[in-house]
């Protein structure tokens, strides 16, 4: 049978109140019982001296004398508390004796202060015993007194009062602390719970596929807190996602409807014999073959990379010489803008992919050569450090919102919406680029500004390259 959070808390919390509160009531009674058993013991013994000194002042040494009738008085009053006294002289004669005063009253006390003792502590297991105190004074021996009493210590009625008031203390502080306890384990749990019920509605509501719902509040709680917040990076992350898939879905349906339309409209005005079949026509269809085919290639590069399929063949290469061989591939579209390009900079030799490494410089030059204006210029530079090599790739063409650098690595984006697709692209070369250089352990970024220009960054480590 499953129990809802709130019910497992309060149980829960209830649960630890009673076991610290049975916990400190048995050892608090156990140490608050043997301390005032020493107590008890400690003022037995004094009351015993207490008794013998008060009976020895009671001796008149000019007369050889005794206060019989104020013996009598202290005799009394100790067998009251207990404590059954006989007092003899040197010569062994009686000069008081509580039993032989009152015989039944000494064996009533004797029998209710053992009923007592073993009613109530039967694990004493005392008994009365006797004592001999001798009376001395300067040094010389004038009487003994004998005080019988239960060993090794007894409770008086008072005693045992103080101690079942004790006990009912302590059960009273054990049940209101249970019942503040449970009630503040309902409150609390509720508290909790209250956050964690809405979260869970809000997973069960991201699970049908509303990404747009989010929990806005704190509960205090960091760890309710961090899972509040987890939820909404993952429904933020979701619904990111989910946009992008229609995204994708939106912009390969453009990229392809467009050519298909062109292909189908040609070959039928071709097949009902309206156009001719020329060599100029042909090539044009050729070139929306063409297109389609780069299209699907780098949907099916894509793909591969976000399915970590592909693997990395890794050799030891040089920046420097991918970056020429990449240069050489774009020499036309280089001279019909009449762009100057540089390369500066060395390093060392890194283990990576070539062919890879090789289409992300072909990503970042395509597109800085098509965004590049008319005699301006394209600059890269290489750089090197104890841990990781990179480069940068400037130019000084048209630059990129502010607004849209978050966004520039993720397929099918394009800053400017107004391109045509001649020059615009696919928009994914530059997503291919971030997810090879993240194959290989390093990073991508980039800086831009509008009428200024772009620069973007590649670092890569030494070792350690991670392959998919």
């Amino acid at each position: 049978m499953k129990h809802n959070l709130r019910t497992k808390l309060s149980v829960v919390i209830a649960l630890v109140v009673l076991l610290t509160v049975a916990f400190i009531s048995f050892f608090g009674n156990l140490f608050i019982g043997e301390q005032f058993n020493k107590y008890i013991a400690k003022l037995q013994e004094q009351k015993i001296n207490e008794i013998v000194s008060t009976l020895s002042l009671q001796y008149e040494k000019s007369t050889d004398t005794w206060d019989v009738d104020f013996i009598h008085t202290i005799g009394m009053s100790a067998l009251y508390e207990g404590y059954i006294a006989a007092l003899y002289d040197m010569e062994g004669r009686t000069v008081w004796d509580a039993q032989a005063h009152d015989m039944d009253l000494c064996a009533q006390v004797m029998e209710d202060i053992s009923d007592r003792m073993v009613k109530n502590v039967p694990q004493m297991d005392g008994t009365f015993t006797s004592e001999t105190f001798y009376f001395n004074r300067n040094n010389e021996t004038f009487g003994t007194v004998n005080i019988r009493y239960y060993s090794p210590y007894f409770f008086s009625e008072n005693d045992f009062e103080f101690l079942t008031a004790l006990n009912t203390v302590l059960l009273v502080i054990g049940t209101l602390s249970l019942i503040i306890s449970v009630l503040i384990g309902i409150l609390m749990a509720r508290h909790l719970s209250r956050p964690i019920l809405k979260t869970v509605d809000v997973t069960k509501r991201i699970a049908d596929g509303n990404y747009d719902v989010r929990i806005d509040e704190e509960t205090g709680t960091k760890e309710i807190d961090m899972l509040i917040s987890s939820i909404n990076h993952l429904a933020a992350s979701l619904e990111k996602q989910e946009n992008l898939r229609k995204q994708l879905t939106e912009d390969v349906s453009h990229e392809l409807r467009t050519p298909i339309a062109v292909l189908q409209s040609h070959i039928e005005l071709m097949t009902e014999g309206i156009w001719d079949p020329t060599t100029e026509r042909l090539e044009g269809l050729s070139e929306e073959i063409q297109r389609m085919g780069k299209l699907v290639e780098e949907l099916e590069n894509l793909a591969r990379i976000d399915s970590n399929s592909i693997k990395l063949n890794k050799s030891m290469i040089r920046l420097h010489e991918i970056i020429n061989e990449v240069i050489r591939i774009f020499e036309a579209g280089i001279a019909d803008k009449n762009l100057t390009i540089s390369v500066d900079g060395d390093c060392s030799a890194i283990n990576a992919d070539g062919d890879r490494i090789r289409q992300v410089v072909v990503n970042l030059l395509s597109n800085a050569v098509k965004y590049s204006k008319d005699d301006g210029s394209i600059s890269f530079e290489i750089t090197e450090t104890e841990e990781t090599v990179g480069f940068q790739i400037k130019d000084n063409g048209q630059g990129i919102p502010e607004n849209e650098l978050p966004f520039i690595f993720e397929r099918f984006y394009r800053a400017d919406k107004s391109r045509n697709r001649k020059t615009g692209g696919s928009g994914i070369g530059l997503a291919i680029a971030k997810s090879i250089v993240e194959a290989h352990g390093g990073t991508i970024c980039v800086e831009s500004e509008i009428d200024t220009g772009s620069c973007f960054k590649v670092i890569l480590p030494k070792t350690n390259n991670r392959g998919l």
